[in-house]
């Protein structure tokens, strides 16, 4: 008899093979637009917002990306971020809406506006095309960030420099000075000569920059000559000098004072023309430096030396000069490098401005000659006009000639510079608004009323950084050194594209208008209904009337910080109060924001409402290539989020950024691309696999009870559910890369290494309504719809696809469910034991047929038959699956004996038994049946008899 072709054999014994429209490949780039189009069509945000009318909220809120140029990496992985947290939120049952937003007002705006269409625009012009611009930049970025998959009320935004939200602001500003935390001052500041501002310290940045660096001597004035030789028990017959080592010569015009540690110990040195003061530990050092040997004639202690006056040492070279400069002590002089000696130029350092303020130097007697555009004022004798960092060889030159540079050179160190234009920065005391983070002292002006917290500002705010909880846990360090140590906040800047301080200052005085809060309602109703631009084109009249005679309009804006800062106050609670909630659950940027919007936000919160606006902190660092090397231009390592959407789909990038520990630096490259595709493509198979073999499935009429269920079926959703508890915990604490982790391993691994590939054969070769088959099938539909719950929020693409295959609802989307309560499995916890000890056997049997197959005496591992010597634990959970353990092997036989040892030993042969050509196992009773001579009898009675029984496998 001719063997029937395959074909035939097919059709006359067939075998459960089912289909399914999902198809193996996902062709990402081309579907995902199609379905991000379908979800605004269908309006899907709003509807899974409606889904959760009445749940409890959960909000994040939005740290606005600024409103400039194309999104980056960095952009991308923390949208994707933040969409994730939200999904699973939802599927949670929170009602987790997404309001995003953009930073609008600011320098680089400004900078643009001026390279585009000039400088010296009329301001409300200027705003205007400010204003035009950022749009347009918000709507690029919008677009690039939905193409992510994002969900969220892309129709209703927020913008920092929509009207409303511009005239919170100012009545933000105008609480917080009623509370007494605003005044004006002179102070030294980060002052950036491009910007022609003053910068925050969020903008900020330190990177390696060469300087001068001089040692200056100082001559001993000639009234003050007794103290220093009582001080030092000796009578000088020569000329006396300090000496005074730094890095910014162009300081030396500005020198109101010097500084010596109260506790040091200063040397007198005789270096033959005149007599040297330096530190003791240092003379050795110093002395080389200046080529000069010395003998050290006597020694006294810094705090000798207060109010001790030495001359200006340009002297001698203009009588413009000619000024004193006494010593004052200062703890932060230190005799680790330069001469002990520190040179004071009030308005151009922080420590110097705050000693010489310390011992009663006034606001008035404080020399500024630096402008705003780095130039010397026309009047300093000497370098009038002069750009300060171009005249260190007119200063030197000088100093050379009145014969008081002791020594000059280079050094590379690390130096402040503008995040903005790269170009370093100095201290420039200037008249600013502060916001005081301590009590209050001299500096009152523009001070409405006192304090009215028995915390200061910085007390209040630290007590927030330790009520907030952290991810990861390091960031509360961080945060917390920073409040601690940070200056007075100025929030002044001299620039126009910005939310404007409202203010009428009194032309003798300098005292704030005493309607001031009045005006800034007044100036909040215009600007709600013109914005800022309403305040540009104001007068002072419109406000004061006659009384504007006397009063100057001010012209600062606020820094750009305040505004994303305030947005717990101007969005949360302004403009989008229905969408969102206070206190915010989540703050979510990168680590640099814990100088930036965290910060600002926390000390906004706590001047508000005496508590930080966010309950958790999430960081992100920052992205590099797959070597660790920084992404640049020139490098030519940058990856585009754009161009991995375009060829891989914004799923991979999801995928990326779940799978890697966003805590430290995400690495990104060809190599790890092409990683994160294979797990893609492995995760997908697993997926089409349980959509096919579900695909006849209705839970409706065919869901098996668990009670009812073969054993093997009870551990797997006893497995998932295990499972799911892992995820939600993982979910809980953000760690997306475990999330990603767990169910990858469930899919390769616990599904597609075993229980998919031990459950083949009874779902392709039982009877399509046996239950043995529908018992597989009900595990199968509970597993997958756990999965799609799991996965939903990192690959959502996908789940929305085979959502819509397998169970779809009404709502049009998986994210109007919740997380699938599974059924309890009796005695799970002891079902999970006994299935380990078998999976541990099975494995060791796998690779004794592997070994077997390496040598040939094998093919699959249909065509082995096996033993299993087995000890007491292992051999009772073997034993108890009775014939049906060959199903757990993917064997065609196994022989099960009781180990001689206490170890358990596996073994394979061939098997000598006729292949069966529809389920392929090698069994004896092939050929028995005369009508279907190429069957086992198993697949005879599955296809024509009463089908066979399965209790196990």
């Amino acid at each position: 008899m001719a063997k029937p072709k395959a074909d035939e054999a097919e059709k006359k014994y067939p075998l459960n093979l089912p289909d399914t429209p999902f198809p193996m490949r996902g062709n990402l780039p081309k579907r995902e637009p199609e379905w991000i189009r379908a979800w605004e069509e269908k309006k899907i945000y709003e509807r899974i917002i409606d889904a959760r009318r009445d749940a409890k909220k959960f909000i994040l809120h939005d740290g606005p990306p600024y409103a400039n140029g194309a999104i980056h990496l960095g952009h991308a992985v923390n949208k994707i971020l933040k969409d994730m947290i939200l999904k699973e939120k939802t599927l949670e049952g929170f009602q987790a809406p997404y309001v995003p937003g953009w930073d609008c007002h600011g320098m680089p705006i400004e900078v643009q506006i001026e390279k585009l269409h000039g400088k010296n625009l009329p301001v409300d012009e200027m705003q205007s095309l400010a204003r035009a611009y950022a749009m347009e930049q918000s709507e690029l970025q919008l677009k690039d960030f939905k193409r992510l998959g994002i969900l969220g009320d892309w129709g209703n935004p927020y913008r920092t420099m929509n009207f409303k939200t511009e005239a919170q602001e100012i009545r933000a500003l105008a609480k917080i000075m009623e509370k007494g935390y605003v005044y004006r001052g002179l102070k030294p500041v980060n002052w950036c000569f491009d910007c022609q501002s003053a910068l925050a310290e969020a903008e900020v940045e330190y990177k390696d920059r060469e300087s001068p660096m001089i040692d200056v001597a100082f001559e001993l004035a000639a009234e003050d000559r007794g103290r220093v030789e009582i001080a030092f028990e000796t009578t000088f017959e020569k000329p006396c000098a300090v000496v005074i080592w730094t890095t910014t010569p162009w300081t030396i015009p500005s020198n109101q004072a010097l500084n010596m540690h109260p506790d040091l110990t200063y040397a007198l040195v005789d270096t033959g023309d005149r007599l040297l003061i330096l530190a003791a530990d240092l003379v050795e050092a110093c002395l080389k430096r200046y080529g000069l040997t010395g003998t050290v004639l006597a020694t006294a202690k810094g705090d000798t030396f207060e109010g001790v006056r030495f001359r200006h040492p340009l002297w001698d070279l203009h009588e413009g000069y000619r000024r004193f400069s006494p010593v004052n002590l200062a703890e932060y002089v230190d005799a680790t490098s330069g001469t002990g000696i520190v040179h004071s130029a009030p308005a151009y350092g922080v420590d110097d401005f705050n000693t010489c303020k310390a011992y009663g130097m006034t606001n008035d007697e404080v020399l500024t000659p630096v402008q705003a555009d780095g130039t010397f004022v026309e009047t300093l004798p000497l370098f009038g006009g002069l750009q300060i960092f171009a005249a260190a060889p007119k200063i030197l030159e000088a100093l050379t000639v009145a014969g008081n540079l002791m020594a000059h050179g280079k050094m590379v160190h690390s130096y402040m510079h503008c995040w903005r234009h790269k170009s370093p920065l100095i201290y420039r005391a200037t008249a600013q608004w502060f916001v005081r983070m301590d009590a209050p002292n001299e500096d009152t002006a523009g001070v409405l009323n006192a304090p009215a917290s028995e915390k200061t500002l910085r007390e209040a705010a630290l007590e927030g950084v330790k009520a907030t909880k952290f991810f990861p846990q390091w960031g509360i360090n961080r945060l917390y050194s920073m409040i601690e140590n940070r200056p007075d906040w100025c929030i002044s800047r001299q620039r126009n594209w910005g939310v404007p301080l409202p203010f009428f200052m009194h032309k003798a005085t300098g005292e704030l208008h005493p309607r001031t809060l009045e005006i800034m309602e007044e100036v909040a109703k215009r600007v709600e209904a013109g914005g800022i631009e309403s305040w540009a084109k104001a007068k002072a009249e419109d406000f004061l009337g006659e009384e504007a005679r006397d009063y100057v309009k001010t012209t600062d804006i606020l820094d750009v910080w305040f505004d994303s800062g305030s947005t717990h106050y101007t969005v949360v609670r302004g403009s989008h109060e229905k969408e969102l909630a206070f206190p915010v659950d989540l703050y979510l940027e990168g680590s640099d924001q814990h100088r930036g919007w965290f910060h600002s936000s926390l000390l906004i919160g706590t001047m508000l409402d005496g508590r930080p606006p966010y309950k958790q902190l999430l960081t992100h660092g920052f992205c590099v290539d797959q070597n660790g090397e920084k992404m640049s231009k020139s490098k030519g390592n940058i990856v585009r989020p754009q161009e991995i959407s375009e060829k891989f789909g914004a799923e991979i990038l999801r995928l990326w950024v779940a799978s890697t520990d966003y805590s430290g630096e995400l690495r990104l490259g060809p190599t790890i691309l092409n990683r994160v595709v294979e797990s893609y493509r492995r995760i997908r198979n697993t997926l089409r696999f349980l959509l096919a073999n579900t695909s006849d499935f209705s839970a409706a009429t065919d869901l098996v009870s668990v009670e009812e269920l073969l054993e093997l079926d009870r551990w797997a959703i006893a497995f998932t559910a295990k499972l799911q508890d892992e995820v939600a915990a993982e979910y809980k604490e953000y760690r997306f890369h475990n999330v990603v982790n767990l169910l990858q391993t469930f899919a390769s691994t616990d599904l597609g290494g075993f229980y998919l590939d031990v459950l083949k054969d009874r779902l392709y070769t039982t009877a399509p309504k046996s239950a043995a088959r529908r018992s597989a099938q009900t595990a199968l539909w509970y597993i997958t719809k756990t999965l799609l719950r799991l996965m939903a929020p990192i690959l959502s693409f996908t789940a929305e696809e085979a959502f819509a295959i397998f169970s779809p609802n009404e709502s049009g989307t998986i994210f109007t469910e919740t997380f699938e309560a599974l059924p309890d499995v009796e005695g799970a916890e002891a079902l999970l034991a006994k299935w380990a000890r078998i999976r541990a056997v099975r494995a060791d049997m796998q690779k004794a047929i592997e070994d077997e197959r390496a040598k040939g005496s094998v093919g699959s591992s249909l065509q082995a038959t096996g033993e299993i010597a087995a000890n007491a634990d292992d051999y009772e959970a073997l034993a108890s699956l009775g014939e049906e353990l060959r199903f757990v092997m993917i064997m065609s036989a196994v022989t099960l004996v009781k180990s001689a040892d206490e170890a358990t030993h596996v073994s394979v042969r061939a098997s000598d038994a006729a292949k069966c050509e529809r389920c392929w196992h090698y069994v004896a009773g092939v050929g028995s049946s005369a009508e279907h001579p190429t069957l086992c009898p198993r697949c005879v009675s599955n296809l024509f008899g009463a089908g066979e029984v399965r209790s196990f496998a």
